[in-house]
């Protein structure tokens, strides 16, 4: 079978086996026409995840040889095809893959005369054949000898001359493989008589051949390697560190690098031979689930980089063991027992993992302590892991949780004030769930209740001492003792009915003396106060603020209705809007005093009970409305400016005179017409004035509408006054202007 056919054959049982449906004559039309490149190892396959090798496959084969023009049909082609070959065969045979493109493509035409280009080139062969066995008639003579012998191989061997019935008996029968090398083909029986004839022949390997050899001795840097050569192999003792030990006799793997290097020393690598090996073991490893030795080589970012027979393989850091890991280099440079997990041949990565081993023992060892778990059991466990919410405990195999309130009776801002790692203690269990899988533990249970120690002399309205462990926006929580916490409430930190922030008063760390307010054992509650520890300033009140005495007091706050004063600490009192000022309309305390200003105020109101105090800054001053009252008279007229204007009228101001008037905006019309603006001076009529309400009521418009009704009556006294002395002639005339006057009016 010539080497075309063989290839042709390969190809097709490929086809079958991946079951591609293609046309096989096709097939072998397409595979001649590829020509000598099918021989060639590295131009055989096509690599589907190269890129640029499949840009070469459109340009080259689709383009230029079938003649198509570029478009986004031939990479949809190329697509198909890899997807029909299958897409884990990331090598595909070039002629299977050609054969997919022009079938889908539709150029079957393009090899339709293949069969006949193939059979004029065989009958072309066959002539060169005959051609060249009569130039072989016509050569000179040989010598005797050489007759003598062909003669002998002639009649020994009698060969009858094939002669071809037709094209395709010819194809059929034609040594390709002879016509290719140039060389009679040698017989498989012979070939296998000289390899058993070679069997034990000393010296005889092949280069890069993967043979068993005995370490025949061993040096501190090197292993002497024999492969029953002419000579010894020498390995560095470093491609051993995996199996440190070695020793003596071993059979070991090496790959014949080199049979003679340039001193005619024979080379191994006991490396090279594992790595080509070291998949099969990988993939077996991963199969079976052996176990399997590494040499932790470094770390790297989030595990290890382990040498698994060879093989560079992850060991992540949770894989390590089944606690955390915190220090990663203390497993450098260490051989382990490690079990593969995963590998993932298309990367070329192999995952191990330690943690399996220690699972697979604790499996037993865990089902056996889950078993006997019971509420209030005590068990002695490790610090496996620290969190902000509470502690892990490694009870052998089995965890469970401390949380931070189960820690100490003590009040603690984080676990590690009372536990640390790998820390060796008792615990209590709690609870857990049906399948006993989340354990909730305790420590601070495994001690007496601080409330049950607490002193029983203790009652309320002793004093006691305590540091703040807490502070909240309510009040601050006080250690009285180890464990026992009373609050003091932010209304019991101080006399003054103007209640602030639990900060203003203490800071977390404070020692603080308190007064026992309440004390219930049963209920394990403690209240405390500080304001007791001082006399009540309220006691005695009437004395110091009597009603009507007069007071200097510091604003702390106010409202949208009045402002508070602190007397003293302790004594606040609210001073009312309305009692700010007696003339100027005060919209918001804030426009008329500020937080921290001293304020000078009367006591109007006392409330012993209620603990109110209601206090007043006007009436510190005099009230100008008295002098008001005869200054402000109705129709007297004044000069004022307009400060401000609103939609309803305006405000006007009279010089130095503290107060205010108000102009309706009907009364702010001048005599041309015009409204009056703001910041104009002029002069203004009293309309209105109420000491009582503290109104005061002005126009403008009121002066020339005065005027002008004045001078109306007077026109019309004067006309009644001529009417007597006129003749009864003008009377019409006089009448007729007075009518035109009243009209006027």
């Amino acid at each position: 079978m010539s080497k075309l056919q063989e290839k042709i054959e390969l190809y097709t049982g490929e086809v079958e086996k991946l079951g591609i449906n293609v046309d096989k004559n096709l097939l072998a039309r397409v595979t001649k026409g590829l020509g000598p490149s099918i021989y060639k190892v590295d131009a055989e396959k096509v690599s589907s995840s190269d890129p640029k090798e499949l840009e070469t496959v459109k340009n080259n084969f689709l383009i230029k040889k079938l003649g198509l023009e570029d478009s986004p049909k031939l990479d949809e082609a190329i697509a198909k095809a890899i997807e029909t070959i299958g897409s884990s065969n990331r090598n595909k045979y070039r002629a299977i893959f050609y054969t997919i493109l022009v079938q889908d493509l539709g150029q079957e035409g393009f090899y339709a005369n293949e069969q006949e280009d193939v059979e004029e080139e065989t009958e072309k062969e066959t002539a060169k054949v005959e051609a060249k066995a009569e130039e072989v008639k016509e050569e000179a003579p040989v010598k005797e000898e050489v007759k003598a012998e062909k003669k002998e191989e002639a009649t020994a061997e009698p060969t009858e001359k094939f002669v071809a019935k037709n094209t395709q008996e010819f194809l059929d029968s034609f040594n390709w493989h002879k016509y290719e090398e140039g060389i009679e083909a040698v017989d498989d029986e012979k070939l296998a008589a000289f390899d058993k004839a070679l069997e034990g022949t000393v010296g005889f390997v092949n280069e890069h051949e993967v043979i068993d050899g005995t370490v025949a001795r061993l040096t501190d840097r090197e292993a002497i390697i024999d492969i029953n050569s002419k000579s010894e192999g020498v390995i560095s003792l470093n491609e051993f560190r995996y199996n440190p030990n070695l020793a003596e006799g071993d059979v070991v793997e090496v790959l014949v690098d080199k049979r003679e290097d340039s001193t005619g020393q024979l080379v191994l690598s006991h490396k090279k031979a594992r790595v080509i090996k070291a998949w099969d073991r990988v993939n077996k490893a991963h199969e079976t689930q052996e176990v399997v030795n590494g040499f932790v080589k470094c770390r790297t970012k989030g595990g290890m980089i382990v040498d698994v027979f060879g093989i560079e393989a992850f060991l992540p850091g949770s894989q390590i063991d089944v606690k955390p890991i915190r220090d990663y280099d203390q497993y450098v440079e260490k051989t382990m027992e490690f079990k593969v997990v995963k590998v993932n041949h298309e990367f070329k990565n192999v995952v191990v993992s330690h943690k399996a081993l220690i699972e697979a023992d604790l499996a037993e060892q865990k089902k056996e302590i889950i078993g006997q778990l019971e509420k209030g059991q005590v068990l002695e466990g490790i610090v496996k892991n620290v969190t902000s919410y509470g502690v892990f405990v490694d009870l052998g195999g089995v965890d469970g949780l401390i949380h931070i309130t189960d820690l100490s009776w003590s009040r603690i801002n984080h676990p590690t004030e009372v536990v640390e790692l790998d820390q060796k203690l008792n615990v209590v269990i709690l609870d857990f769930d049906d399948n006993k899988s989340r354990i909730q533990l305790g420590l601070k249970q495994l001690q007496k209740h601080p409330w049950e120690a607490l002193d029983e002399n203790l009652k309320i309205g002793d004093k006691v001492k305590g540091k703040v462990a807490i502070i909240a926006d309510y009040g601050a929580f006080i250690e009285v003792s180890q464990g026992v916490e009373g609050l003091i409430h932010v209304s019991e930190m101080s006399w003054s009915t103007h209640l602030r922030s639990a900060q203003d008063f203490v800071k977390v760390g404070d020692e603080v003396e308190a007064v026992i307010l309440t004390l219930d054992r049963d209920e394990r509650k403690m209240s405390l106060g500080i304001k007791q520890l001082h006399p009540d300033p309220w006691t005695d009140i009437t004395s110091k603020y009597p009603v009507g005495s007069t007071h200097t007091g510091i604003v702390r706050n106010y409202t949208n209705f009045g402002v508070f004063v602190e007397l003293e600490e302790g004594i606040d009192g609210l001073v009312y809007i309305s009692d700010l000022s007696w003339t100027t309309k005060v919209k918001h305390p804030s426009d008329f005093v500020k937080v921290g200003d001293e304020l000078t105020v009367q006591v109007l109101e006392l409330d012993v009970e209620g603990r109110k105090l209601n206090l007043g800054h006007k009436q510190t001053t005099e009230n100008p409305w008295d002098a008001f009252e005869d200054q402000f008279q109705i129709d007297s007229v004044h000069t004022g400016t307009v400060t401000q204007k609103t939609d309803k009228g305006a405000i006007v101001t009279f010089g130095d005179i503290d107060v205010e008037a108000f102009v309706p905006s009907r009364h702010m019309e001048k005599e041309d017409g015009s409204k009056i603006e703001k910041g104009e001076t002029t002069e203004f009529k009293v309309l209105e004035f109420s000491k009582e309400y503290r109104r005061l009521v002005v126009s403008h418009t009121a002066i020339f509408r005065a005027q002008e009704q004045k001078n109306i009556k007077s026109a019309k006294k004067k006309m009644d006054d001529n009417i007597e002395k006129s003749t009864l002639g003008d009377i019409s005339a006089l009448a007729d202007l007075k009518n035109k006057m009243e009209g006027n009016e």
